[in-house]
C-alpha cells in the first residue's frame, strides 16, 4: 500500500455536484489500495467574497484577523469534502492546520511552512479514514492561523507529500496539465508530459498560474514531483521533474500584466534562452502583426518582450506559433 496526496482547487469544489465528483475520484484512489491525504482550497470565489466582507467593516483589515477570516474558507471546504465522501460510504475526517498541526513562519498572508506534525494524520489513516486537510493555512509561532499566500493550497499539498513521503502528489486544476501557452488564449498550445523544475519555476514567475513559484521551489527542495491534471476522466496531465528536454529548447510562453504596469510582459522560457535567433523570430512575428515592442529583457532561461496590455494575448499567440510550433 502506498500513500498519495490529492489537491483540489476552488473550481473543483465549487458546489455540491463538483464535491461529489471529486469524491468519486478520491474513492477510486482509495479503492486501488492507497492511503489518501486530500488537500482542498476554498469553494469557488469564497476567498474573494471574504476579503470583500472584511473590507466592508475595515478599509485596511488587520492582517491577523483577516487570516483568521480567510482560513474559514478552506476549513468549510474540507468539512464539506469529508461529508461528501461519507455520503458515498467512504470514511473521512477533515482537519484544519491547527489540528494537524501545520506550523508556519513568515508574515500573515504570506506564510511559509516550517514543520508538519505526523501523529494525528497517521492515526486517522491507520483507522482507515481519508484525511481531508484545509489548504492555504498554517499555525504561526503565536498559535494563530496564518495564510500561505497565492497558490497556498498547492504549497500545502507539496509540503504534506514531502512530510509523508507520498508516492504521488496530484494537483487537480481546471486545465489538463501544463501547456506551451495558456490554451484558453492560444488554441495551438500543446500539453507537455514533463516540465523541469527550473522551467516551471520560471513560467510561474513570469505569470503562468498553473503552479505558484513558492510551490515549485519547495517541490524541488524536497524532491517531490507534482503531477498537474484535471478532474476530467482520462486526464494525462504533466509531471514536474528535475530535468526535461524540450524540442527546440523552448518550453513555453506566458504573459504577466501587473495592475500598475504600463506594458505587459510576454516571456519565453526554456533552456535555449536567451538566444539572439529566437529573439529575432519573436520580434519579426510581432512586427508582422503590427504589435510594437517597447522593450526587451533577457535572463537565464528567459526572454521577455514588453507590449501594450491590450495586445498581450495576441502577442502570446504570435510568439508561440513563431518560436514553439
Amino acid at each position: 500500500m502506498s500513500l498519495i496526496v490529492q489537491k483540489f482547487g476552488g473550481s473543483s469544489v465549487a458546489d455540491a455536484e463538483k464535491l461529489l465528483h471529486i469524491s468519486h475520484i478520491i474513492r477510486t484512489s482509495r479503492g486501488a489500495g492507497d492511503d489518501v491525504i486530500v488537500v482542498v482550497s476554498a469553494q469557488g470565489n469564497t476567498t474573494d467574497q471574504l476579503i470583500r466582507r472584511a473590507k466592508s467593516v475595515a478599509s485596511q483589515p488587520d492582517a491577523r484577523e483577516l487570516d483568521a477570516l480567510l482560513a474559514t474558507g478552506e476549513q468549510a471546504s474540507a468539512a464539506m469534502t469529508a461529508m461528501a465522501l461519507q455520503s458515498l460510504g467512504v470514511p473521512a475526517v477533515s482537519l484544519g492546520a491547527w489540528q494537524v498541526p501545520i506550523r508556519s513562519g513568515g508574515e500573515h498572508g504570506d506564510g511559509c511552512i516550517e514543520d508538519i506534525g505526523r501523529e494525528r494524520i497517521e492515526k486517522e489513516l491507520a483507522a482507515g479514514r481519508i484525511v481531508v486537510v484545509a489548504g492555504f493555512q498554517g499555525l504561526d509561532r503565536n498559535g494563530d492561523l496564518a495564510t500561505l499566500g497565492r497558490g497556498g493550497s498547492d504549497y500545502s499539498a507539496v509540503a504534506l507529500a514531502a512530510a509523508f513521503h507520498a508516492a504521488r502528489c496530484l494537483i487537480y486544476t481546471d486545465v489538463d496539465g501544463v501547456y506551451t501557452a495558456d490554451p484558453r488564449i492560444c488554441p495551438t498550445a500543446r500539453r507537455l508530459a514533463r516540465v523541469s523544475y527550473a522551467d516551471m519555476y520560471a513560467l510561474a514567475r513570469a505569470g503562468a498560474r498553473v503552479l505558484h513559484d513558492k510551490c515549485v521551489a519547495l517541490a524541488q527542495a524536497k524532491g517531490v514531483e507534482p503531477e498537474v491534471l484535471s478532474c476530467v476522466a482520462g486526464s494525462c496531465g504533466t509531471r514536474i521533474v528535475p530535468s526535461a528536454q524540450r524540442l527546440r529548447g523552448v518550453t513555453g510562453v506566458t504573459r504577466r500584466i501587473g495592475a500598475h504596469d504600463t506594458y505587459a510582459a510576454v516571456t519565453l522560457v526554456g533552456g535555449a534562452l536567451p538566444s539572439l535567433e529566437l529573439e529575432k523570430r519573436a520580434i519579426l512575428a510581432l512586427n508582422a502583426a503590427n504589435i510594437v515592442v517597447h522593450g526587451i529583457d533577457a535572463g537565464e532561461r528567459t526572454l521577455t518582450l514588453y507590449v501594450e496590455p491590450i495586445r498581450a494575448d495576441e502577442a502570446v499567440r504570435c510568439i508561440h506559433d513563431a518560436v514553439i510550433i
